[in-house]
């Protein structure tokens, strides 16, 4: 499918730059069978039924933003021993590779090369690759547990892009950009459908009888790329990864194989979880990189209903929830939500799904 097949009009003024307060007060679009219906997050429980699990990802966003400058040895003849060039550069982390290595963005990269040392205040790195998709390997000096307060330290919220351009990040972003799930540190940037969750919700979740169970996908920044491929077929998916444990597998086909339906919260668990099914439905334990794509035409192996937010034009994310649900549907749905005045991306609203 072509890429210009996925876009919308989005007005400047539907991104939301703020979560709403308190979380479960955010707007809900419930999408079923073509019809639309407006309500909000904290109406979730009416439209699940005994039987059915709730999945959501646990992943814990660290502040993987660090701002540096890039050192190199002056190569002019005749400058003195010892002579260092700097240069002003970012990092957002992407994917953890090893103990004391991640791959990473960097900005400006044009001209970053291996061998080059990076000092982000108190913590350095020394490049090792730099591949042609954009992503640089940069091996710290600290590894493990060390590393990971060191970037603690050093590290700022990884805002995406369409917010930090309109306003700084900030210490409220600390805890607004944190799931009530979050547990496992490693995502650069937040489960955005989980922001909704407040703890009364998930009791009123399971006072229905619907079961909530808990994946692992570390976000990385390369979900924040566009689209740059005029057709899909073209475009190429960052890894990310993952876990599903073998209870969690067994629970959730124990779900289908008693009629109930697997509630995915947000395209994070989907992905992971459709990553983690064999063809013919069975949900095996995962543990692993996944960069699958999904888009129209694919069939869905796991999920059967998605909480999402409103996504990006011509994004990966709005091409997977138009497999989903349709995308004329879908276009429909958002064109409603600008007209309507919906809250978009990270901090906006949210949208219920139900597989077409």
């Amino acid at each position: 499918m072509k890429t210009a097949d996925f876009d919308f009009d989005l007005p400047e003024d539907r991104i939301a730059l703020r979560p709403a307060e308190p979380r479960d007060s955010a707007r809900l679009l419930v999408v079923q069978d073509g019809a639309l219906a407006d309500h909000v997050i904290r109406d979730l429980p009416a439209f699940l039924r005994p039987g059915d699990a709730l999945v959501f990802n646990d992943t814990r966003v660290i502040p993987a933003r660090l701002s540096g400058v890039r050192q190199r040895p002056n190569p002019v003849v005749g400058s003195p021993e010892g002579e260092t060039l700097t240069v002003p550069v970012e990092a957002t982390l992407h994917h953890r590779d090893t103990p004391d290595t991640w791959s990473a963005f960097m900005k400006p990269g044009k001209r970053i090369r291996p061998d080059d040392r990076i000092v982000f205040d108190s913590l350095s790195a020394t490049v090792i690759a730099k591949s042609d998709d954009g992503l640089v390997t940069l091996r710290f000096d600290v590894s493990g547990p060390a590393l990971d307060d060191a970037i603690r330290a050093v590290g700022v919220m990884p805002l995406p892009p369409y917010i930090a351009a309109k306003r700084p990040e900030d210490d409220r972003d600390r805890l607004d950009y944190q799931t009530v799930f979050a547990t496992h540190d490693g995502s650069v940037a937040a489960p955005t459908a989980g922001l909704h969750f407040t703890p009364a919700l998930l009791d009123a979740i399971r006072a229905k009888g619907v079961t909530t169970h808990a994946v692992t996908l570390h976000v990385g920044a390369g979900t924040f790329l566009p689209v740059k491929a005029d057709d899909t077929a073209d475009h190429r998916m960052h890894s990310e990864w993952g876990t599903v444990s073998g209870e969690t597998a067994a629970a959730l086909n124990a779900v289908h194989a008693n009629g109930g339906r697997i509630v995915c919260v947000g395209t994070t668990s989907l992905r992971l979880l459709e990553s983690a099914t064999t063809p013919d439905g069975v949900i095996q334990p995962f543990h692993g990189d996944t960069a699958i794509f999904i888009t129209p035409g694919y069939a869905f192996r796991a999920a059967d209903v998605l909480v999402t937010n409103f996504h990006l034009p011509k994004s990966t994310l709005f091409m997977l929830v138009s497999a989903f649900a349709g995308l004329d549907t879908m276009k429909t749905a958002y064109a409603h939500a600008v007209a309507d005045g919906y809250r978009f991306y990270s901090y906006g609203d949210g949208s219920l799904l139900f597989r077409q």
